[in-house]
């Protein structure tokens, strides 16, 4: 069977394609990373690994010095058309981890877009002085656009999405996942465990990428629960249902919190609103120390943040809120993904097997 390519296939018959369909198209050569689909269970352990033996490794100095050879012959650019710290600074901190260098863009204003070139053409600049795109832009699909706009060029680089409207946030999935693997590897894993979605599911690209990197794994039950107007889109449902993966509705969140493995809350998106604001009653949709002492004792408190109100800085200091832990693991993962796009994998393997570095 032919292998399928972003250069064989037209923008028109591409964008018809669901998203699971569309995944064998980003294995192929350079190596996109653009949708959660994309990933099997198997890819997710293996970027899992690679990120833990990175982080080890790092450790040392030795070790810490020997990953910034890995990557010195590289650049990347990284391209923030939308406000971003953590997801920005966690990709710029792998990169500099790796010995990448890195340029960026993190306002359209300031590229010659104010000049009224397009972002496509933008961009097909920024890949004449780098051999890799990191990129988040506020309109969905655009970086699927690129990558197949850059597939059509004698010169194809990766292009790494690292947030696309508000559809898609695949290493925001992938260090969530890394996250709950670290949190529950002394209790059966993933497989099994009940997994409580809280906000504004609807908007939220990161519910809408882990949601799906989830149903990978045996027996996970999902709850999604949120005000009606900000509940779930019947879209990742779909994808759920085809699954095979256990989900249920509410908007009842105490009612979920005995049985949660973990609790992903999740802030009002607000910034897509046309008025710029919100009217939704999302008052019933926060975790304090009030709740603690339903929780399980393993629970796992997650949160992409920023965060508001919906998770109270006093339990921020309980062994079960995670998100400080979760960000850091970005960099950690999208350090493994940099390596794996490149390939350099088997020698972050080489090294750790030789030189095992302190657990």
């Amino acid at each position: 069977m032919a292998e399928k390519t972003l250069s064989t296939i037209s923008w028109q018959d591409f964008q018809t394609l669901s998203l699971p369909d569309k995944g064998p198209y980003f294995q192929a050569p350079p190596h996109h990373t653009l949708i959660a689909q994309q990933f099997s269970r198997e890819d997710i352990e293996a970027l899992c690994e690679l990120a833990t033996r990175v982080k080890r490794i790092n450790k040392r100095r030795e070790g810490a010095n020997y990953l910034k050879t890995l990557l010195s012959d590289k650049r990347a650019m990284l391209y923030f058309a939308q406000p971003s710290s953590r997801t920005y600074l966690s990709h710029n901190a792998a990169c500099q981890i790796l010995g990448l260098d890195t340029m960026d863009v993190r306002d359209s204003k300031t590229s010659s877009e104010v000049k009224g070139e397009s972002p496509e053409d933008t961009v097909r600049t920024f890949s004449s002085y780098v051999d890799m795109i990191i990129m988040r832009h506020p309109v969905g699909g655009f970086a699927e656009r690129v990558a197949w706009m850059m597939a059509q060029t004698p010169r194809p680089i990766p292009i790494l999405n690292a947030g696309s409207g508000a559809d898609q946030h695949p290493t925001q999935a992938l260090l969530d996942v890394y996250t709950l693997l670290r949190s529950f590897e002394k209790i059966g894993g993933i497989d099994g465990k009940s997994v409580v979605f809280v906000g504004d599911l609807a908007r939220g690209r990161t519910v809408r990428s882990l949601a799906w990197l989830l149903s990978l794994f045996n027996g996970v039950k999902l709850y999604f629960v949120a005000p009606e107007q900000l509940q779930i889109g019947q879209d990742i449902l779909e994808l759920l249902d085809a699954a095979g993966t256990h989900y249920e509705l509410t908007q009842d969140f105490e009612s979920t919190m005995p049985e949660a493995d973990a609790i992903y809350m999740t802030r009002i998106q607000d910034e897509w609103d046309s008025e710029g604001a919100t009217t939704t009653d999302s008052s019933d949709f926060h975790i304090g120390a009030e709740h603690m002492d339903i929780l399980k004792p393993t629970c796992a408190i997650l949160h992409p943040l920023p965060r508001r109100q919906e998770v109270s800085t006093d339990i921020d200091n309980d062994s079960r809120a995670m998100y400080w832990r979760q960000m850091r693991n970005g960099m950690w993962i999208r350090a493994a993904l940099i390596l794996r796009t490149f390939h350099r994998e088997e020698e972050v393997h080489r090294y750790y097997d030789a030189y095992t570095p302190p657990g």
